[in-house]
């Protein structure tokens, strides 16, 4: 009898604490839906506007009455659009790649190798967090003409290939790399070369894939960098050319918006594919 009590008082303290929590979950569900609509909200706008003929633009209506891919054609027929998204693929996948690479050995070596102010210098590359790209736009503009980098692809690639985040994420998860299969290599007579290479980047396969993906995305979506260091056309890259296509085709919102529907439409496709993969190796290289 006892045990029944025990049993049905618990029943009891749960319903009751589910009657509790009943109205937090509601307003969690009530503000995870207003986000989720002020998120998705901005794209539904721009697709409705991507697929409206001219006259239908300044309309009331987001669901256009005449869906047309004439804008689209429009984008890739009359203008360079191609030019401009082959421009930024390949920006894009050569920051990414060589990136990864440096990124790579700076991590290990800040995270595995000891030298005279290993923590000094991963401070100062840490500190540069706090700093934001429009505070150092100046100055590295200056420093990429004194290179005879305007104007270039070299002016486009070289300044993105830094990026702190990669080395100290990557720093991170090498931390939590057993020892032991270093010991082992080098008591094999393997160098730290050799390692890195035969050992490390191996192991290092699921976190470089999710900053493959961050870096390309960030690359492909880059306008500052580029809007300050390109003024030759044949080199721009496309959010570049959207902003342009603002004060050419002031008013014709529907070909703006179909061009921004094709830039946004390859980084939504690769985050839904690879968000598991993103999140599961930013998760297991939290701090430590």
């Amino acid at each position: 009898m006892a045990e029944v009590a025990s049993t049905s008082a618990s029943t009891e303290e749960d319903a009751n604490e589910r009657r509790r929590l009943q109205p937090v979950r509601i307003a969690l569900y009530v503000v995870a839906s207003i986000l989720s609509f002020m998120t998705i909200a901005p794209l539904f706008y721009m697709v409705s506007m991507s697929l409206k003929e001219t006259n239908e633009v300044f309309g009331a209506n987001l669901v256009p009455h005449h869906p047309t891919f004439a804008n689209f054609v429009y984008v890739f027929t009359q203008v360079d659009f191609i030019r401009y998204l082959l421009n930024t693929f390949f920006v894009s996948a050569v920051v990414t790649v060589v990136a990864l690479v440096f990124h790579s050995m700076a991590g290990y070596a800040l995270a595995r190798l000891r030298f005279p102010g290993r923590d000094a210098i991963f401070l100062t590359m840490f500190a540069t967090f706090l700093i934001s790209q429009p505070v150092i736009i100046v100055p590295l503009f200056i420093l990429a003409r004194a290179l005879h980098l305007l104007d270039s692809y070299a002016g486009l690639i070289v300044p993105s290939i830094f990026n702190a985040f990669g080395i100290f994420l990557l720093r991170q998860f090498y931390l939590a790399v057993p020892r032991e299969l270093e010991e082992a290599a080098l008591i094999d007579g393997a160098g730290y070369f050799r390692i890195w290479w035969s050992i490390i980047l191996p192991l290092s396969r699921p976190i470089l894939s999710a900053l493959a993906i961050l870096f390309f995305l960030a690359n492909w979506n880059s306008f500052l960098w580029p809007l300050t260091i390109i003024s030759n056309q044949d080199l721009w890259m496309v959010q570049v050319a959207i902003a342009s296509f603002r004060q050419q085709y002031n008013g014709s919102w529907n070909y703006i918006m179909a061009a921004s529907t094709v830039v946004a439409l390859p980084t939504l496709v690769m985050f839904v594919i690879f968000q598991k993969r993103i999140i599961e190796s930013i998760k297991t290289s939290g701090i430590k």
